[in-house]
């Protein structure tokens, strides 16, 4: 038994790769990764999940440039209200 998924339609297939397209470039615009390194992640098919992308996670996400920092829901709610003070401090709107 043979159990996949088959695009026959090309019009898929371009619909597929302008989402990608986009998801690439929101990651790259929202983090300090470069697109080709987020490709390279994206593409390295020894480490995919359910064909969906590539596990990064921990340290090998800061290292990467995709977040920050490593830590819990306590440290990056102390770093939002940090960072909430700053704006507020700086005399920025903060929306709410």
């Amino acid at each position: 038994m043979c159990i996949g998924v088959s695009i026959g339609v090309p019009q898929t297939y371009e619909y597929l790769d302008k989402m990608q397209d986009r998801v690439i470039r929101f990651v790259v615009e929202n983090s300090k990764v470069s697109e080709k390194q987020f490709r390279e992640l994206m593409f390295r098919t020894g480490e995919l999940a359910r064909d969906i992308g590539t596990v990064v996670v921990g340290r090998d996400a800061v290292k990467y440039g995709l977040m920050d920092e490593v830590g819990g829901l306590s440290s990056a709610v102390t770093r939002l209200r940090k960072l909430i003070a700053d704006k507020k401090g700086a005399g920025e709107a903060v929306v709410q």
